[in-house]
């Protein structure tokens, strides 16, 4: 697995297009998969954050944490276009930072973004988490690009399977 910032300088062209469909409509949005306890699926809306060299999110105590708590495997993809067929998709494993300063950039970076005056309501109470990169798939007009972490820890895909379309 690997960070937003380290996945970036190893496929520029596919961070930037990953991050154009996740800040499509002004700020970072996506489902996130979880696995439950019972080790179905659960997917919920959040918004991710990019900030510095990380992928973040910010969650209320809720079982979706929980599921990441337990489990730290995810998936996440970017909100369904109107029209068109682009999608990002990524899959890896979370992390949990203490870091009180990153908690703050993470969290001004929220507000900032929705032009709030101040965090909503409770929202110190949520848990910063860091979405560390394995596989993602971009697809635009039915190709497909994918990737995968070459630290080891992420399967390699199938090659031949999709065709490049940066």
């Amino acid at each position: 697995m690997v960070s937003w910032g380290r996945f970036r300088r190893s496929a520029p062209d596919l961070a930037a297009a990953g991050r154009a469909l996740l800040y499509r409509s002004g700020v970072g949005l996506a489902y996130l998969g979880t696995v439950r306890a019972d080790g179905g699926p659960r997917v919920h809306p959040v918004s991710p954050l990019l900030v510095e060299d990380g992928l973040y999110t910010l969650l209320m105590v809720s079982p979706k944490l929980e599921d990441l708590l337990r489990d730290d495997r995810f998936a996440l993809h970017t909100f369904p276009m109107e029209a068109g067929e682009e999608a990002f998709y990524l899959t890896g494993r979370a992390i949990f930072p203490r870091d009180q300063a990153l908690r703050r950039s993470v969290s001004a970076a929220f507000v900032a973004e929705r032009a709030l005056a101040a965090p909503p309501p409770g929202f110190a109470q949520h848990v910063l988490v860091e979405l560390l990169v394995g596989t993602c798939v971009l697809s635009q007009a039915g190709q497909h690009v994918t990737w995968a972490a070459a630290d080891g820890s992420a399967s390699e895909l199938p090659a031949g399977r999709h065709r490049a379309v940066l």
